[in-house]
């Protein structure tokens, strides 16, 4: 099963609150993948973050996105983001449009999302995320890579 690692996800382990490492090598049947809007995310970031911090955060997030396939924007991902996007303006339970970047990717590609964030991921794919718990939480995490 592909899963897409959403932000928050990746944030928690370079800032040590999720041992993203472990909980990656925990599953090894699946493969995970991150959409091109994460990386913007996450760039943002590290282009915000100063001295010391910046290059820490460059270097973790270089190391978590080396092993990882990057999936693009396409002209399938922006019907379903489209589509989506109505769906919720219209029920009135508009999500970020990050958010609903990532979950139109899922959709497109039959993936699982990995979040903290099921409220989000759960009002337009229920059965589509892989919601990352408090149990998944163990300490500092620096991984070389994934």
């Amino acid at each position: 099963m592909a899963i897409i690692l959403d932000a928050d996800v990746i944030i928690r382990g370079e800032k040590g609150t999720f041992d993203l490492q472990k909980w990656v090598a925990s599953r090894p049947n699946d493969q995970f993948e991150v959409a091109a809007i994460t990386v913007a995310e996450l760039w943002h970031g590290v282009e915000r973050a100063t001295g010391k911090h910046r290059a820490t955060r460059e270097r973790y997030l270089r190391a978590v996105l080396e092993p990882v396939p990057i999936i693009s924007y396409t002209e399938q991902t922006a019907y379903e983001h489209a589509r989506v996007w109505a769906e919720l303006e219209a029920s009135g339970k508009m999500i970020g449009f990050y958010d609903l970047i990532v979950g139109a990717t899922a959709l497109e590609r039959g993936s699982k999302v990995a979040t903290f964030n099921k409220r989000h991921f759960a009002r337009f794919c229920p059965f589509s995320f892989c919601a990352v718990s408090s149990r998944d939480i163990s300490g500092p995490n620096r991984p070389k890579s994934l």
